[in-house]
């Protein structure tokens, strides 16, 4: 069962919060989301339990654990659906997207309009 941790310190790792979840049985992998300019935590995590009794009764010992200033949120994660979310940054703004390239006029400009 595929477990989403959040709450996370932001200098948790994977060895770390692996070490908080084995205590409930079995750990498959665990993968705490990192910043690529930073290299920090960004405070979530999905965890993998091949059991899913022992993964439920760590989504119960875990959940509300106060961590520091934060506190754990664990939850069964929910199966990512093709095509959705995300920044889009033409569509999110509205603007255009595509453009570049030739035309069929052999040149990069709108062909003239007609006046009326």
């Amino acid at each position: 069962m595929k477990l989403f941790v959040a709450g996370l310190p932001y200098d948790m790792d994977d060895a770390e919060l692996e070490e908080f979840f084995e205590k409930f049985g079995t750990v498959t992998s665990v993968k705490v989301a990192m910043d690529r300019e930073t290299g920090k935590s960004k405070g979530f995590a999905f965890v993998e339990m091949p059991n899913s009794t022992e993964a439920k009764e760590a989504i119960e010992g875990l959940n509300d654990l106060p961590i520091g200033r934060k506190v754990l949120v664990v939850k069964e994660a929910e199966d990512k659906q093709g095509g959705g979310g995300g920044f889009r940054p033409n569509r999110d703004r509205g603007g255009s997207g595509g453009g570049g390239g030739y035309n069929r006029y052999g040149n990069n400009s709108r062909p003239p309009r007609d006046r009326y």
